[in-house]
Formats: C-alpha cells, sequence, structure tokens
C-alpha cells in the first residue's frame, strides 16, 4: 500500500512538473529522427571538428537560444519584444561598416554588442520611462530597424557588404578542442546570465516586477529601472545572437537575417513553462524549448518533406506540448488516469 501510495504520489509530482513535457518532447522528437534516418547519432570527427545530426541541433540552435534567453528575461517582467530580429539585422549591418573601416576586429565585436545593448535601451526607454505598452513599444524597432540595417549598409557596406574575419568567424564556425566555438561561447553566455539572475538580486527583482509592478514599488524596488535593465539584457543577447549569425554568413542581409527569429524565442520560453503573465523566469527549460524547436526543423528535413511543412509540424507540436502543460488538462488527464485505474 505504502510503495502505491509512493508510486501515485511520484506520478503526481510527474505530471505536475513543467520540465516534464518539453523534455519529453524534445526526447520523442529525436526518437522518430532516429527511426527515420538510421546514422542520425553518428557523430565523427572531420577536420578536428565534431560532426553530426546531434551536433548540427545544437549548432544551429544557438541563435534562437540566445534570443530565447533575453526574451525569457522580458517576459519575466510582463513585457514583450518584438524587435530581437530587427536588433541582429543591425548588429550585422554595423559589423560590415566598422570592417570597411578597418577597425581592429576586437574593437568591432565591442561595438557590435554596443549597438545591440543601445537598441536595448531604446526599447527599455520607450518601455520603462515613456509607459508605452511593449508590443508597441518594440513594434516601431521592429519595423524599422532591417531599414536601418539596409540604411547603414548602402552608406557604409558598398555594394558587397561582405566580409572577411578569421577572429570573428572563428567565434561563430571554428572549434575548441573538436567542440564548435559558438557551442562554448552559448554555455559561457548561459552561466553569466544564470549566475546574474539566480546568485544575485536581480532574478529576483524581476520576477517580483513581472508578477506585481506597484506592489514590487511599494517595497523598495525600482519597477522601472528593471525594466530598463530587462530590455537592455535583451538586447545584449540579440547582438551576441547577431555575431554568430553575420559571421556564419559573413555578409550582412537586413532582410532575412534573423527573419521570425522573435516568433521562435517567444515559443521557446512558452514551451519551456514561461508565462506571458510575467513572474518567473526558466533559463534552462528556455534552452530545452529552443532545442525542441531546432529538433523540429532538422527532423522534418531529413524525413525528406518540404521545408513548408515544418511551419505546420511545429505548430502541431508546439500545440500539443502547450496542451499538456495546462494545469487544466493535466487535471483533466489525471481524473480519466485515476477513474481507468479505479
Amino acid at each position: 500500500m505504502g510503495k502505491d501510495n509512493h508510486a501515485a504520489g511520484l506520478w503526481r509530482a510527474l505530471m505536475q512538473s513543467r520540465a516534464i513535457w518539453p523534455l519529453l518532447a524534445l526526447v520523442l522528437i529525436l526518437i522518430v529522427a532516429g527511426l527515420i534516418s538510421p546514422g542520425f547519432y553518428e557523430i565523427r570527427i572531420v577536420e578536428g571538428r565534431l560532426f553530426g545530426n546531434l551536433i548540427d541541433i545544437l549548432y544551429r540552435a544557438v541563435p534562437t537560444a540566445l534570443v530565447a534567453l533575453g526574451m525569457a528575461v522580458v517576459i519575466g517582467t510582463k513585457g514583450i519584444d518584438l524587435s530581437v530580429g530587427s536588433i541582429i539585422a543591425i548588429v550585422g549591418a554595423v559589423i560590415v561598416w566598422r570592417i570597411k573601416m578597418g577597425d581592429p576586429h576586437v574593437a568591432i565585436l565591442f561595438i557590435a554588442l554596443g549597438a545591440g545593448i543601445l537598441c536595448g535601451m531604446w526599447n527599455g526607454f520607450l518601455v520603462a520611462a515613456l509607459g508605452i505598452q511593449p508590443i508597441i513599444a518594440t513594434l516601431i524597432l521592429m519595423v524599422s530597424g532591417r531599414g536601418v540595417g539596409l540604411l547603414i549598409n548602402q552608406l557604409y557596406g558598398g555594394t558587397d557588404p561582405s566580409f572577411e574575419s578569421a577572429f570573428l568567424q572563428g567565434l561563430s564556425t571554428g572549434s575548441i578542442w573538436y567542440i564548435p566555438t559558438r557551442l562554448v561561447l552559448a554555455a559561457g553566455i548561459f552561466a553569466a546570465l544564470w549566475l546574474l539572475i539566480r546568485r544575485t538580486a536581480l532574478g529576483l527583482f524581476i520576477e517580483a516586477v513581472g508578477g506585481n509592478a506597484a506592489a514590487s514599488n511599494l517595497a523598495g524596488v525600482n519597477a522601472r529601472l528593471i525594466v530598463f535593465f530587462a530590455y537592455v539584457l535583451c538586447g545584449l543577447l540579440a547582438a551576441w545572437a547577431g555575431i554568430i549569425m553575420t559571421a556564419d554568413t559573413h555578409t550582412s542581409d537586413p532582410v532575412s537575417v534573423g527573419l521570425y527569429i522573435e516568433l521562435d524565442a517567444i515559443l521557446a520560453v512558452v514551451i519551456g513553462g514561461g508565462s506571458l503573465a510575467g513572474g518567473r523566469i526558466y533559463l534552462g527549460m528556455t534552452v530545452i524549448g529552443a532545442l525542441v524547436i531546432q529538433s523540429l526543423t532538422t527532423a522534418t528535413l531529413i524525413s525528406g518533406l518540404p521545408p513548408e511543412y515544418n511551419l505546420i509540424i511545429k505548430a502541431l507540436v508546439v500545440l500539443t506540448v502547450l496542451f499538456l502543460q495546462s494545469a487544466n488538462a493535466r487535471r483533466a488527464i489525471h481524473r480519466l488516469v485515476y477513474r481507468r485505474a479505479s
């Protein structure tokens, strides 16, 4: 009897966990992909680097994961940032501009990060200082940002906005001890963000502001400053994604680079258990959400289906995961299982 109660309690805890469904979805996608392609799990070393479908999923998920981490922080304040794709476009154009001007490439890295921070400061100013609704405030830069990138290209990039930079390209496509450099870089950024959010008071302040901004102000938390910093942090992480994506293609393409990445980032946050109502930040599960999205894309491609099917399959899988994350859905499933067991 005690064992039955323990098993029932374990089952209830498992059903109520936010982590189980994204992880289960990721595992199922990888299993199906392995059935479709027998060599899916094969990992080999080619030219001093690890290669394989699993490595490719991690490799290609990095930009989305970085943007999603910044989005998770903003959503934690009960906000949203629709401009992250445009920030990526601006960062790419700034990189080409400064390379054409002959700046040291290490300095260009910091200039590009500074461009992302400025974009985040702009969004934060509109939301925190002027009180504009986040979806409207960030929509401004979303609409105009790619035009800014095109303008920078026309003024400074020339007719061929491409470049060669061993340093910047090494951050994106290089390798360290067989491991792709961008994976090492992403792990370092994640660790730094985790320490900032979970080992300082900032994470608590962000979640408090997202839960109830008025109560946070009464408790002595400067809600506007916290919201402003959240958008700055989101702009910084989008800039890192922009550096990786621009260095990967070694060209500036403001029209198509990072297109719809803001939607994938929001989906990754929600798949990871985040709520648009704010109040909580799930960094690790947000990364899992990004991996679910990329695994779907890779599995669809290796299945031989047209790329257009990826959008439909992604929508169905996301809908299923969100349904299972719903408290009402979990209670209904629990009642159904309990009745059958009885």
